[in-house]
This record gives structure tokens, C-alpha cells and sequence, in this order.
């Protein structure tokens, strides 16, 4: 799950990215208000933490901006406002939740989970193909074989594919929702990934494979 991020704090920003990481996000980090619109309308993100207080634009003009060209992104408004008023703007603004700082790592984890939760209208935090299943909460990627606990990429590239299953995913799609549009990382890390997967695929006795289609990308079938 690839997340925006829009503070111009940078040590703190620096911080979040680090938290957000560790727990398998995807995070593009943004310095002000203008940035996090551009990037946002790419439509390359599953949601946005926008600081209200920012140079250029501020969290709310970037909130407005996009709910008015119809983005239902998910967005977590943090700021170090904590008047009534202050929440009551931001929610009417459209966000889908507020956040005051300073803010304990786990709430901050809580919320976006919930924010994203109820925008892709999932009942449980559980992906399923043949006999496997990927548990988000954990991490895990299990059969009954066995199991195993992703780390970030792995997890994030499987997640792709089982929530669009049999459908084919160009390597670039996988680099600009995962590596992020500004990554140095050359495209064949896609294929390395997608080896460590196939290996993990296999040890479980999984019923599913993907599939290389040549030039195009890749995809999540069943073994026939």
C-alpha cells in the first residue's frame, strides 16, 4: 500500500517515513502543499497524510482542491491545532480523519489502517487465493504447508497481485506503486522480488503462480 506524505517538518517527516516502513507502507514524502497535489493527482497512491500548516499550500487547500475534482482518496489531516474549529474544518474539507500532534506511532497506524479499510470496503484484513491467504494485520503469506512473514516489498508486491488476481500487472505498475516514482532503483528489482516470491509460492505448496508474460508483466493464476 503505497502512502503519500505531505510534511514540511523534515525530522519529523523523516521519523514517520521510518515508522510507516517498518510496518510494509510504501511512502513518498512531500515538503508543501503544492507537491502534495501534484503528487496526488497522479492517482498512484492509496492515501494521503497532509500537515494542515504547510508552505505554498496548506493541508486544507489540498484537501479541498482534490474533493472538488471528485478524489475520494483516503486522508488523515495532522496538525498541531487542536481546537474544535480547527477539526470541524478539516472534516467538512472532506478528510476521513485528524490527527493532533504530538501523536502516539500506534494511533497514527490505527488511523490510516481504518481510513483505508473502510475505502476499499474490506470486511477483514484477509486476502485469499486457492489455498493461500495473505493476512495484512500479520504480514503472513500462508498455505496450509506452512507460513511465512514478508518483509516490505515482498509483502507489498503480493498484496498487488492477489487483490487483482489473473490480472496482468506491468513492471512499471509495480514500480511506481511500490519503488515510487522518484526510486533509483533500476526495474529489474521487479523480477528479483518476483523470484523471492515464486520461492516462497513454491516452499508452501501454494495452488497459485504467477506468471511472466513476456513484455508485459506479471500475473497471479492457478497452476492448471
Amino acid at each position: 500500500m503505497r502512502l503519500l506524505l505531505a510534511e514540511d517538518e523534515k525530522a519529523l517527516s523523516k521519523a514517520l517515513v521510518t515508522i510507516l516502513e517498518r510496518n510494509n507502507y510504501s511512502v513518498d514524502p512531500v515538503y508543501d502543499g503544492q507537491s502534495a497535489l501534484e503528487f496526488i493527482e497522479t492517482g498512484n497512491y492509496d492515501g494521503a497524510i497532509l500537515d494542515i500548516m504547510m508552505p505554498v499550500l496548506d493541508g486544507i487547500e489540498v484537501l479541498k482542491k482534490i474533493r472538488s475534482q471528485g478524489n475520494l482518496i483516503p486522508v488523515l489531516l495532522l496538525t498541531a491545532k487542536s481546537e474544535i474549529d480547527d477539526k470541524v474544518l478539516g472534516l467538512d474539507s472532506g478528510a476521513n480523519d485528524y490527527l493532533t500532534k504530538p501523536f502516539n506511532s500506534r494511533e497514527l497506524l490505527a488511523r490510516i489502517r481504518a481510513m483505508t479499510r473502510v475505502q476499499a470496503a474490506q470486511t477483514n484484513s484477509k486476502l485469499s487465493m486457492g489455498n493461500v491467504i495473505l493476512d495484512r494485520a500479520t504480514f503472513e503469506l500462508s498455505t496450509p504447508t506452512g507460513s511465512f512473514r514478508l518483509a516490505n516489498k515482498e509483502f507489498q508486491m503480493i498484496e498487488l497481485l492477489m487483490s487483482n488476481p489473473r490480472v496482468l500487472i506491468s513492471s512499471e505498475k509495480f514500480m511506481e506503486k511500490i519503488w515510487g516514482f522518484d526510486s533509483e532503483a533500476e526495474i529489474n528489482v521487479v523480477w528479483v522480488y518476483i523470484s523471492y516470491l515464486r520461492k516462497k509460492l513454491s516452499a508452501l505448496n501454494a495452488d497459485i503462480q504467477i506468471r511472466a508474460v513476456r513484455n508485459a508483466g506479471y500475473l497471479l493464476e492457478d497452476i492448471k
